[in-house]
């Protein structure tokens, strides 16, 4: 699989997952920060999470579609991954036991496939 290819499908699981929050916030962020996420305040900031995640794919696509500019769009989801990486090490102690290493793994690696597809693509 190329480089383009496999951008385009980390794309694809962020805007799932984008969606995801945004449609159904308790059910996903619960798993991530467990009994908040059943509170509107929870909520919200899920629903904003998954509307980044949305626009953030959304504008990866375009521009690999587009042929030019995926990487700045890429290098943007590596930030918003990084911070979701570091919130959630800092509220280990706070979130369910397998919420950080599952953000680990996903956000951490996210992170690393973008620090090589992000000069890969254009």
């Amino acid at each position: 699989m190329d480089a383009r290819s496999l951008a385009r499908w980390q794309a694809l699981g962020r805007l799932t997952f984008g969606a995801g929050l945004m449609v159904a916030p308790a059910a996903l962020a619960g798993a991530w920060v467990g009994g908040v996420a059943d509170r509107r305040e929870g909520q919200a900031i899920a629903i904003g999470l998954g509307a980044r995640d949305v626009a953030l794919a959304l504008g990866a696509l375009r521009a690999l579609g587009a042929g030019y500019g995926s990487g700045a769009w890429i290098r943007a989801g590596m930030l918003a991954d990084a911070a979701d990486l570091v919130g959630t090490l800092r509220a280990r102690g706070s979130v369910p036991a397998l919420a950080a290493p599952a953000v680990g793994a996903l956000a951490g690696g996210s992170v690393l496939l973008g620090a090589w597809l992000q000069s890969a693509v254009d």
